[in-house]
């Protein structure tokens, strides 16, 4: 028999099924990444039409049947309408959303990522902070989160935590000078592994309270690049409509 369960999540995706339903991914704090069905969700009367949309934050009632989920009921919380004003952060939030559909998992503890992706969406609302800084920060904690992360508070070989400048993605972290020979490495400015070392271990709720400087922005950019490229074998659409914009 099938049972009726609540969740608190975001919406991920949606896909089109049939003339009148969606298929949605859900992110949720109490069941990792789900899919569900929306029947009648793409009528124009249906209460479902707006709350079966990506960003779509809140709460989902859905009847759990033996193969599958359907969406009864949604009480949004938060929409992120804001977002649609402004195309680069537009498509910035569906890159943090692809990002986040492709690394949780159904069944997983993903209350972190689902808090980091909330608080990241927040952030690009507020025109204090830049696009590209929201970027690397949801960029670096996600992979702290997921345990993929750079090592930055200690010397990969030993250990030391006293002059840490030189990092290598191809190792996964930072070395002092004693230790960089022999490692592919490129020097850092301290101030930059200061703010990997804040990003790293900070509290996803005391995450956006700080601000970087252009230039370690331009750099924590270009190690970000380069760790992603090296640790993630994907490649996500929005991020290429995003570079394809930067350039126009």
């Amino acid at each position: 028999m099938g049972q009726s369960v609540v969740v608190t999540g975001m919406v991920l995706s949606t896909m089109p099924i049939s003339d009148y339903d969606k298929r949605i991914t859900i992110l949720t704090k109490e069941r990792g990444k789900i899919t569900a069905f929306a029947r009648g969700a793409r009528r124009p009367n249906s209460q479902l039409l707006a709350a079966t949309n990506p960003f779509v934050f809140g709460e989902f009632e859905l009847f759990e049947g033996k193969s599958s989920y359907n969406v009864s009921k949604v009480e949004v919380h938060n929409y992120f309408r804001e977002l649609t004003l402004d195309v680069e952060a537009a498509y910035m939030g569906f890159y943090f959303l692809e990002f986040a559909d492709y690394f949780c998992q159904e069944n997983n503890d993903e209350k972190e990522m689902l808090k980091l992706l909330y608080q990241s969406l927040r952030a690009l609302e507020r025109p204090v902070f830049t696009s590209d800084f929201v970027r690397v920060v949801f960029e670096l904690k996600a992979m702290a989160i997921n345990g993929e992360g750079p090592t930055v508070f200690e010397c990969m070989h030993c250990k030391t935590k006293e002059n840490l400048i030189y990092f290598s993605v191809w190792r996964g972290g930072i070395f002092c000078p004693a230790c960089k020979h022999g490692q592919k490495t490129r020097e850092i400015h301290e101030s930059t592994r200061y703010a990997m070392q804040f990003i790293v271990s900070s509290s996803i709720e005391k995450l956006f309270t700080f601000q970087l400087s252009e230039d370690v922005l331009k750099e924590l950019k270009k190690i970000m690049k380069n760790y992603l490229q090296t640790y993630v074998k994907h490649s996500f659409k929005s991020l290429e409509i995003i570079e394809e914009l930067m350039l126009k």
